[in-house]
C-alpha cells in the first residue's frame, strides 16, 4: 500500500435531501503523515511530521532554509536509517513511494553526511527541535537572522511577471496535484518560470514542507540559486515561507491566501515580491510591486 495515502472506513453523512439526515457507510483517502527524524553525521537534528515521499528532497531542502546547504557539493551523501536495522545508502525514486526495509520498518530516519568545510551550527544541533506539520518551528528566526544567513540577495533580481501569467498558476498548480485530488488533505508548493512554465512541484501535509522539498530538488539538480523564479503555494504566506523563498534565491512569492504581517515585513526588507489572495482573476501585491506588470 502506498505511504502517501491511506484508505479508511467513514460514515457518510447527507443532509441536502428532504427529511431526515442519510446515514452510509464508504472509504476515503487520507492523506499519510508520519514523523521523519533527520540526523546529521548520525546526530540527532530534528524531526518532523511529513507525508512521506520526496524525503532527500525534503531533508536537503530543510537544510538549505536553515542556511547550512547551497550547493551538491555540500552533501557527501543521505542516507535511509532504520532505529532497529542501521542504513542503507540506497535512494529511492518517486514511484517507489512504499520504500522500507525487508521487516517492514519503514524509512522514517535520514542521515545526512555534509562535506568537509561545510559548518552546521551546534546551536542548532543542541536545540534538537520537533517540528510540526502545521507550522514548522514557528517564531524561532527573527529578521535579522534571516537575512544574515541569505546566501542569494533576492533584491537584485530584476525579473517581471505578468499579472495575466500570475491569474494561471493557482489553477496549473492544482491540476498537477495529483495526491490532492485524492486526499483534498495536501498542501502544494509549485515552481514556476516567470513565463509560467511549472519547473517542480511537491505536495505534503505540511505547506512548509512542500517548499522544503521544491528548494531540495533545486539542490540536488544544482539549480540553486532560483533567480527568475515564482514560487506559488496553496495556503498562506506565513513568516516561514517567505525566509524560505529567501533562502533559495526565488524573488516571487504567490499564495492564495494572505500573508501574515511579519512575512510581509521580511519580505520588504528583503525585496523579495509578495502576492496574496491570487483567485481568479484578482489579486493583492504586497511588496515588490514593480516586478509585475498590469
Amino acid at each position: 500500500m502506498s505511504r502517501v495515502t491511506a484508505r479508511r472506513r467513514v460514515v457518510r453523512l447527507d443532509g441536502t435531501g428532504d427529511g431526515a439526515v442519510a446515514r452510509r457507510g464508504g472509504e476515503e483517502h487520507l492523506a499519510a503523515e508520519e514523523p521523519l527524524e533527520l540526523r546529521i553525521g548520525g546526530r540527532p537534528f530534528t524531526v518532523t511530521m511529513r507525508t512521506p515521499g520526496d524525503d532527500f528532497d525534503l531533508v536537503a531542502g530543510h537544510l538549505v532554509s536553515e542556511g547550512v546547504l547551497g550547493s551538491p557539493a555540500d552533501v557527501v551523501r543521505m542516507k535511509f536509517c532504520s532505529a532497529d536495522n542501521g542504513c542503507t545508502s540506497t535512494a529511492y525514486t518517486d514511484g517507489e513511494l512504499s520504500l522500507a526495509f525487508a521487516d517492514g520498518d519503514p524509512l522514517n530516519i535520514v542521515d545526512v553526511t555534509l562535506a568537509p568545510g561545510v559548518e552546521l551550527p551546534e546551536e542548532r544541533l543542541r536545540r534538537s527541535s520537533y517540528v510540526s506539520s502545521a507550522c514548522g518551528v514557528c517564531g524561532k528566526t527573527s529578521i535579522d537572522a534571516v537575512q544574515a544567513t541569505a546566501r542569494w540577495a533576492v533584491a537584485d533580481d530584476d525579473v517581471k511577471v505578468s499579472a495575466e501569467t500570475l491569474f494561471t498558476l493557482p489553477d496549473r498548480m492544482r491540476e498537477a496535484q495529483k495526491v490532492f485530488a485524492k486526499t483534498g488533505g495536501l498542501h502544494a508548493a509549485a515552481l514556476f518560470t516567470a513565463e509560467g512554465e511549472l519547473v517542480c512541484l511537491r505536495e505534503d501535509v505540511g505547506r512548509h514542507n512542500a517548499v522544503d522539498k521544491v528548494l531540495g530538488w533545486a539542490l540536488r539538480a544544482d539549480r540553486l540559486p532560483l533567480r527568475g523564479h515564482v514560487l506559488a503555494v496553496s495556503g498562506r504566506a506565513s513568516f516561514e515561507l517567505v525566509q524560505k523563498a529567501i533562502a533559495g534565491g526565488i524573488p516571487v512569492l504567490a499564495a492564495v491566501s494572505a500573508p501574515s504581517s511579519l512575512a510581509v515585513t521580511l519580505a520588504a526588507d528583503s525585496g523579495l515580491t509578495v502576492v496574496g489572495f491570487l483567485r481568479g482573476r484578482t489579486a493583492n501585491v504586497y511588496s515588490g510591486a514593480e516586478r509585475v506588470i498590469a
